[in-house]
């Protein structure tokens, strides 16, 4: 075996000599000591990080946009009356902190699934146009939810089926496959989607026209929506939020035909609370009137309400009419004995990838399932799954809808899914 080459001895004195060299080099002055002159060096500098942009159509995560997991606050609004004081609390706002500093906190889940649908929703309402498709519509909201939230199952993903409910159809209306609707000039479209993180479901609509005849619909049901949200708070009760809302909405008419039409609030519409992975806050959800009634049920502390009002030039009530898209496993489903084999195989595959979360027919589609109609309407028999067919009123109305999701937080109101356009 080779001995080991000894390296050779250096005098402290140049070694010191090289150290004060290497650090002039660092400061960008070089000695040389050939000719006792300076030479100044340019100093490397380290290359900026590139900042993450999102792209169109919309495929960035918002994870790679805010790295930090400090996703955007919503909009804050005070809360009124009684609980003004709420706001300059100690206590409530120590609370608030506690629950803020924990990475895994509902706040957090909740902003990174409202900046999903913020970014998603700007991308939509420029590109939406007349002679496009019901199903390509669906599909560029929905590639962009499952891109942006990056989709893994029951940890994040579409929140609910997106709705694009035409004229007088008000809800529930989603493209079933071979669907052929194509959006008109003149149709009212109700754009309805959402997005969860570890099941917080983030839940906001908009309508879309592409000509001014129902501009004052549109502007009444906005403002019915910002109404319920700003007297919306603790211990307000339920059927006086309805009141308002109501009392906001039918201050407005239509022209339209020659013809004046007063808008009227759906009154067998409503809000809703959330609950974790229940789009309707499960059994015993609340519900928020569009018009005023006698319940007395108050909103408390740390709920979380969807406020989505829904205005009408027709009869102001809505029926079950059309083809079904939308379903939703039973919160409480029963345990009864299922006796096609096919219902089995398919209600696994609805446990698996949607759990209670709501979902449509092109979802079962995506996932592979075929031939299920039979199994699914069994599922719907025994009760164990929920349908909803499109909610329409009379034809030759027109209806509107917008929505927000408020958090009641312990010192003040967060519209979470605020944005600019709404």
């Amino acid at each position: 075996m080779a001995d080991a080459v000894k390296e050779k001895e250096v005098p402290p004195a140049v070694v010191e000599a090289e150290e004060e060299n290497d650090d002039a080099e660092e400061d960008g002055v070089v000695d040389t000591p050939a000719n006792g002159e300076g030479k100044k060096k340019k100093k490397k500098k380290k290359p900026k990080k590139k900042k993450v942009e999102q792209t169109e159509p919309p495929r960035v995560a918002i994870t790679k946009l805010f790295p930090d997991g400090n996703y955007p606050e919503g909009e804050l609004q005070e809360y009124k009356n009684d609980n003004a004081w709420r706001t300059t609390s100690e206590e409530m706002r120590y609370n608030e902190r506690m629950a803020m500093e924990d990475p895994e906190t509902t706040y957090a889940s909740i902003r990174r699934a409202a900046e999903v649908h913020r970014q998603v929703r700007q991308y939509a309402r420029k590109t939406i146009k007349p002679g496009m498709s019901m199903t390509e519509i669906a599909n560029i909201i929905e590639d962009g939810t499952r891109a942006l939230v990056e989709e893994d199952g029951m940890e994040s993903g579409v929140g609910f089926p997106t709705g694009l409910s035409l004229n007088h159809c008000a809800a529930h209306y989603s493209p079933n496959s071979g669907d052929t609707i194509v959006l008109q000039h003149g149709d009212v479209m109700k754009v309805d989607f959402g997005v969860h993180v570890k099941g917080r479901i983030v839940d906001s609509a908009f309508t879309l026209t592409f000509e001014p005849t129902y501009d004052k619909l549109l502007e009444a049901v906005k403002d019915a929506t910002n109404t319920g949200i700003r007297e919306a708070g603790i211990d307000v009760r339920l059927g006086e939020l309805g009141g308002y809302i109501q009392e906001t909405m039918e201050s407005y008419e239509v022209e339209a035909d020659g013809k004046v039409y007063p808008v009227k609030a759906i009154q067998n519409l409503s809000g809703h609370t959330i609950i974790p992975y229940s789009i309707h806050g499960g059994k015993a959800g609340k519900s928020v009137p569009l018009i005023r009634t006698e319940d007395q049920t108050k909103m408390e502390e740390g709920e979380y309400f969807a406020i989505e009002t829904f205005g009408s030039t027709g009869r102001g009530r809505v029926v079950e009419n059309g083809e079904v898209s939308h379903y939703a496993r039973a919160w409480d489903a029963p345990h009864v004995p299922l006796r096609l084999t096919s219902a089995k195989s398919l209600l696994k595959t609805i446990n698996k990838n949607f759990g209670t979360l709501p979902f449509c027919r092109r979802y079962l589609d995506r996932l592979g399932e075929s031939k299920y109609l039979l199994a699914l309407n069994h599922l719907v028999a025994q009760g164990i799954v929920h349908d909803y067919p499109p909610l329409c009123d009379q034809i030759g109305s027109k209806t509107a809808q917008f929505e927000h999701t408020i958090l009641l937080r312990p010192t003040r109101k967060e519209v979470v899914s605020r944005g600019e356009d709404y």
